[in-house]
């Protein structure tokens, strides 16, 4: 087995599993993991929103977080006066070394003629020993001069790189989906964009409620055009992202080169629209326009990469009998692979792995039946995390067989768990399930915990 964690045995009856611990009971709301980076440093505490079912982010006004010890809970901010149309929170993630936790923030300027969007909204920062000071993270301006390091849209899924010193998200353009409404082209395209800590941001406030100052440089860095020559490396969309690695991967120069993985939406030969895996490699400095264009944008075009951007293909499964690829992608930290889901020669949704180099996949899982979640890695980059069949699995990245590599964490239920996070240490994994309330009419999202015994080294 891996070195370090000892798993329960999979295939025994039920009492063989882990035992799940319920970490959160209040039933009055939801606790929403939201596929994030949840644990504190320390990994005692898991940072979630309280969004509900129907008006989720827009109508959700509370990021919070619960002791996974004691199951004591803490807001860290809260809005008074948000209403079911924004401006909302919610998809928060946690600094995983330093205590600020980051989220979705919608712009305050909503109304219901105006509610929150995908393009209204940026990434918010608070401590967690400064409840309710919040720190604009991304700055946006909407209005003409639109201004370098800032962006005119929303930001959505923020992550930390595992070293702190990146942020990444996806990225809707609120002048592309003007440009969108007044021409009908499809301009409305989700791309991917990061910010770092190089300077803060200034824009003028030229629309009140709209534009916002920020306190790190923001950049696009991925290319996306409305139509795709098909069969070319161009794509529509760029979505499922994650870091590479803790700081970059290793290049065959000795340089550790700083990335970001996606999934990009190509047309294959048929002109059918394909969803590939790419990785975009960062210069270290994003305040240098690229030769497609300036940073901020322009009236009719979006803001494009700076200088030293290199967007490129892995994955070629377009023109194959089961083309595509899917869920989040996510890399080992050491940043040697990329994970993602795709289909195998039977149809099936298995886990692959690929150098963020390019070259072969790697076939890491052989089920009968569809993977139903992208991967987590183990800290120590030996195993990862996923779900299949309603259950939680861990499979080992060695060279033995399939039926050796993989454990069933949690036995199988009627409903799948989600959400699943593997802490800093490698010792606990926290995902959400769904709990009838006690009034047995509906059910919240709640947090449980299994937690791995680091004693064994067999």
């Amino acid at each position: 087995m891996m070195a370090g964690i000892l798993f329960t045995e999979s295939c025994g009856p039920s009492g063989s599993y882990l035992k799940e611990i319920q970490v959160t009971k209040d039933d009055s709301k939801n606790h929403d993991l939201d596929n994030n980076d949840n644990f504190s440093p320390d990994g005692k505490w898991l940072v979630y929103d309280t969004r509900n079912e129907m008006t989720a982010i827009a109508g959700c006004s509370s990021i919070e977080r619960v002791n996974i010890e004691t199951g004591k809970t803490e807001v860290l901010y809260e809005m008074k006066d948000n209403h079911d149309y924004g401006p909302g929170v919610g998809a928060v993630s946690y600094n995983p070394v330093d205590n600020f936790v980051i989220f979705i923030h919608g712009v305050p300027a909503c109304t219901p003629e105006n509610p929150y969007q995908q393009w209204r909204r940026t990434g918010v920062m608070v401590s967690d020993n400064q409840p309710n000071v919040p720190l604009n993270m991304d700055a946006r301006d909407v209005t003409f001069p639109y201004t370098a390091g800032a962006l005119r849209g929303g930001t959505h899924r923020h992550e930390w790189s595992r070293d702190g010193k990146w942020i990444g998200y996806t990225y809707n353009d609120a002048i592309m989906k003007k440009l969108e409404d007044s021409t009908g082209i499809r301009w409305n395209l989700r791309t991917i964009a990061v910010s770092n800590h190089q300077h803060s941001v200034t824009v003028d406030n030229g629309r009140a409620g709209e534009n916002i100052n920020g306190s790190w440089f923001s950049a696009v860095v991925v290319r996306v055009v409305p139509d795709p020559a098909p069969g070319s490396d161009e794509i529509s969309n760029a979505a499922s992202d994650s870091w590479v690695g803790s700081s970059g991967y290793l290049k065959a120069d000795g340089k550790m080169q700083v990335a970001r993985a996606f999934l990009g939406k190509v047309l294959n030969s048929e002109e059918k629209p394909v969803d590939e895996l790419f990785v975009v490699d960062i210069p270290d400095s994003i305040n240098v326009a690229g030769e497609y264009g300036p940073l901020e944008g322009t009236v009719s075009s979006f803001p494009m990469p700076p200088k030293g951007t290199i967007q490129r293909r892995l994955t070629f499964t377009s023109e194959t009998r089961f083309p595509g690829c899917s869920q989040v992608v996510r890399s080992s930290s050491d940043g040697k692979y990329i994970s993602y889901c795709s289909r195998d020669l039977n149809g099936i949704q298995q886990l692959f792995i690929i150098s963020p180099e390019g070259g072969n996949p790697i076939q890491i899982t052989e089920h009968t039946s569809d993977v139903q979640s992208g991967a987590r890695w183990s800290p120590d980059n030996k195993s990862i995390a996923y779900l299949w069949d309603n259950s939680i699995i861990v499979c080992k990245i060695t060279g033995d067989t399939f039926e050796k590599r993989y454990r069933r964490l949690t036995e199988r239920t009627e409903e799948a768990p989600t959400n699943h996070v593997w802490s800093n240490d490698g010792k606990t994994i926290a995902f959400n399930r769904s709990v009838y309330a006690a009034d047995r009419k509906g059910k919240k999202k709640q947090i449980f915990i299994i937690k791995l015994d680091p004693s064994s080294d067999n």
